[in-house]
């Protein structure tokens, strides 16, 4: 399947010449010029930034530290993919991953992660979102990487989430097989 939103290689698609013209080359105004890509999941992944995190079709995804500072085009985006709304912090069951807003004046960032692990299946993600360099709440990533590894989390990828937001994937570690 190909696709033409935002690509960045080009398909050629000849006219071939009429049969009274046959064996003439194509003339310029014969030849279609298409931008496409592989497919249309992969044009929505670099455009939508809740595919590009991972959020899949059908997921229980919690969000936690909602305030009027978030971004709403990112609430938007993920509630687009998972097909439904985000579940708040009154949930009573396991979500499949957590949106964890937090600000620097938040509290303890690891409390955040652990509380935050307690809220989802094992194996499943976190996303931690904080404010970007230079804006109110900010986060240094040092603390980030520190909080995430006491809490046991492993990060797998940041990414810039908007304008004032940036986000960090954090796994959950799998349960152990137990060996008989």
């Amino acid at each position: 399947m190909w696709t033409t939103a935002n690509a960045s290689r080009t398909r050629v698609a000849e006219i071939p010449p009429s049969s009274k013209e046959q064996g003439a080359p194509p003339s310029q105004d014969m030849i279609r010029r298409h931008p496409v890509s592989a497919t249309a999941d992969h044009a929505e992944e670099r455009t939508n930034p809740a595919a590009r995190l991972g959020f899949q079709p059908g997921q229980v995804v919690q969000e936690i530290g909602y305030d009027d500072d978030v971004d709403q085009e990112l609430r938007e985006a993920i509630e687009g993919i998972v097909e439904g709304d985000l579940v708040d912090e009154d949930y009573d069951d396991v979500a499949d991953a957590v949106v964890l807003w937090f600000r620097d004046d938040d509290g303890d960032l690891t409390d955040a992660l652990v509380d935050a692990t307690t809220y989802i299946e094992e194996g499943g993600a976190i996303l931690l979102l904080t404010p970007k360099t230079g804006r109110s709440g900010y986060v240094e990533p040092s603390d980030i990487s520190e909080a995430a590894t006491t809490a046991g989390l492993t990060a797998s990828k940041s990414v810039s989430v908007g304008k004032d937001w940036s986000g960090s994937r954090l796994a959950t570690p799998k349960a152990a097989k137990s060996k008989r």
